[in-house]
């Protein structure tokens, strides 16, 4: 299973700038919701998805606020790792003071404070030999790599610290193709427990 398998709603970003939506399951009104928030309706390799082209990050982090309040309505398992919607007016120069790179299963973090190093040591982050980075403890299946990720970076947000997640998908088309099996269209809201994110 791929980590972009787990939750109902997965949002990310492509290393090209796309942002991405993936419907692991239907959801009433999603295409609507994400078809007016501008994003681009797809069916790619077994998957449901919306994508919004590269743009201004002011526009791109309302827009997938929008279509995410308007999904919350209808589920609750939702995760958003993308770092194209990451905008705040009081955003500093710099590049983030975490950076995690999701790929083949694994998670390596780079941090550029202490603050940063501290915070991934709170949640179980183990300093690789070199001490130039961070990965996840061993043992972790996909949904335990998923929920350390999303914890660190919504922790980190709490601390006014900034981070940015890279999931290794080059361009659109490079979007693993599905391995969930699709389940029945939605009839109402389903709440489940969701990995933590941060608050648009």
């Amino acid at each position: 299973m791929s980590l972009l398998d787990i939750p109902d709603v997965f949002i990310g970003s492509t290393d090209d700038g796309h942002t991405f939506v993936i419907l692991n399951r239907p959801i009433r009104d999603a295409d609507r919701l994400l078809t007016d928030a501008g994003f681009l309706p797809r069916e790619h390799h077994g998957r449901r998805l919306h994508l919004l082209p590269p743009g201004i990050a002011q526009d791109v982090h309302e827009r997938a606020g929008v279509a995410m309040y308007g999904l919350l309505a209808h589920t609750h398992d939702l995760v958003d790792l993308s770092w194209t919607t990451r905008w705040s007016p009081d955003q500093p120069a710099g590049g983030p003071d975490l950076h995690f790179q999701v790929r083949d299963g694994t998670v390596a973090v780079t941090a550029s404070t202490t603050a940063a190093r501290l915070l991934l040591e709170q949640h179980g982050f183990v300093p690789t030999a070199d001490g130039a980075s961070y990965r996840t403890r061993d043992g972790l299946d996909e949904r335990g790599l998923l929920g350390a990720v999303t914890a660190a970076e919504a922790h980190a947000y709490t601390h006014g610290l900034s981070a940015r997640v890279h999931l290794g998908i080059p361009t659109p088309a490079d979007i693993p193709a599905s391995t969930r099996r699709r389940s029945a269209p939605a009839t109402g809201p389903r709440i489940t427990p969701s990995a933590p994110r941060r608050t648009r």
